[in-house]
């Protein structure tokens, strides 16, 4: 008789072949097949902006592997293999040294030791860093010594927004390091608030007061706006655009908008949307310039604008059909959250809504009252919320928790917060990696 473990191994084979094939079916709808480990170029689903049901298998096929491998390897060696994990390192080193921008000259390959001329590194460090990521796929060596870029080391290239959020995160190690010495400091153990996060207690320790993480130099801040415009192609966030019914929507507001990578989107594909880009002061410049490239039609027919606020002190743009916060809340604790958004309810209309598009934290033992809210669960025996498959959410919580002291919340922790600003959720969309929760007037 097979035992119950065998049964769930074998439960858990048929979720990865199941999940694989749907993966290979979304991969051949446009008639380029399935891509290779090794395949120097993108594919066409690479650049897509609809990639959902892509998404979803994948979140079930990454879950359901790591599941497998934490029940058939021995405990130790998974413990060791997760502690011991640098590729974080070797990804900022190919960054920083625009190794794949290098290689993409020499798509039959360059030798190591001519690269690390090219990048100004040492030989052999290079090769190591090199060879640490072929492991994963991310460059390869086609013969001893000789590395040609692949489909992941493509993103790392100067010119992809997703390998500016690398550069955006490449500090957060450093904070992560004197994690536990702020769980157990009399001053930030269980303080919630802005000025108490790891990254202030680290710079403390080092001597630096006063630093405001918004507070960029023009290097610093190109770096981040288009890490965020980036991070749109990483959580899917564009998803938004073809699964919320923005045909029915006439104005919105992008809060805290940055150039505006998706309502440039929205833009072009909603002509007949009104649109409004709200951030501080000084986002003008850049945001026309981002707008006058990829999205001119809308700039010349005038159906956009451009309006600095301060959003903790200040209200946008008065009765619009939607604003729309896109990775805004995460950013802040619960207090500065309600407070924006109670001031985006100061000016709301009667039929207006607030769109939130945010990572959503959903845990394994379900929370009192979100078994009503439509959101997927695994099958059995997976966890329940995918397990590793929502891993990359954790890891933006944990992003947050270590530079804002902000985080992504769970369904009940939005609620909390949207009550006290006066709202209420109406609906809620699974976008897989991120949400899009649509909030109304809360009616008394």
């Amino acid at each position: 008789m097979t035992d119950s473990n065998e049964l769930k191994v074998e439960a858990l084979l048929n979720i990865i072949n199941s999940s694989a094939r749907e993966a290979m079916k979304e991969y051949k709808k446009n008639g380029h097949g399935v891509p290779a480990v090794d395949s120097t170029t993108l594919h066409p689903l690479d650049l897509a902006t609809d990639t959902l049901a892509l998404r979803k298998a994948i979140r079930l096929l990454e879950g359901a592997c790591q599941q497998l491998t934490a029940v058939l390897a021995p405990p130790q060696h998974t413990i060791f293999d997760i502690a011991s994990d640098y590729t974080w390192a070797c990804v900022d080193v190919a960054v920083k040294a625009r190794i794949a921008d290098a290689l993409d000259q020499h798509p039959e390959g360059l030798n190591a030791d001519v690269l690390a001329d090219k990048v100004n590194l040492d030989k052999a460090n290079t090769t190591r860093v090199l060879r640490a990521l072929a492991l994963k796929g991310c460059f390869k060596e086609v013969k001893h010594g000789v590395f040609t870029n692949t489909r992941l080391s493509l993103i790392l290239k100067s010119t992809s927004n997703p390998g500016y959020m690398v550069r955006v995160h490449s500090d957060i190690p450093k904070f992560g390091a004197i994690l536990y010495d702020t769980m157990i400091d009399q001053e930030y153990a269980r303080s919630h608030e802005f000025d108490k996060s790891p990254r202030l207690f680290y710079l403390r320790k080092e001597g630096i007061v006063n630093s405001n993480p918004w507070e960029m130099d023009d290097e610093k801040r190109e770096i981040f706006l288009r890490g965020m415009a980036g991070l749109t192609d990483i959580m899917g966030t564009s998803a938004v655009l073809y699964h919320y019914p923005w045909d029915t929507v006439s104005s919105m507001v992008d809060v805290g908008s940055g150039i505006g990578a998706n309502s440039i989107l929205l833009a072009n594909m909603f002509p007949h949307l009104s649109i409004t880009n709200q951030d501080l002061p000084g986002f003008e410049e850049k945001a026309q310039i981002a707008w006058e490239k990829d999205a001119p039609e809308a700039v010349r027919d005038g159906r956009v604008e451009f309006v600095p606020f301060n959003f903790l002190k200040e209200s946008p743009v008065v009765g619009k059909d939607v604003y729309y916060l896109r990775h805004i809340l995460h950013d802040w604790p619960d207090s500065e959250s309600t407070t924006i958004l109670r001031n985006i309810r100061k000016v709301m209309g009667p039929n207006s809504r607030v769109l939130i598009n945010d990572c959503m934290l959903f845990h394994p033992v379900e929370e009192p009252g979100v078994g009503a809210i439509n959101i997927s669960k695994a099958p059995e025996p997976m966890l329940s919320n995918f397990g590793a498959g929502n891993h990359t959410a954790y890891q933006q919580d944990m992003a947050m928790w270590l530079v804002y002291n902000g985080k992504e919340r769970t369904m009940n922790e939005l609620k909390i917060i949207v009550a006290n600003a006066g709202l209420v959720i109406t609906e809620v969309y699974d976008l897989v990696g991120t949400m899009a929760i649509e909030l109304r007037i809360a009616q008394d």
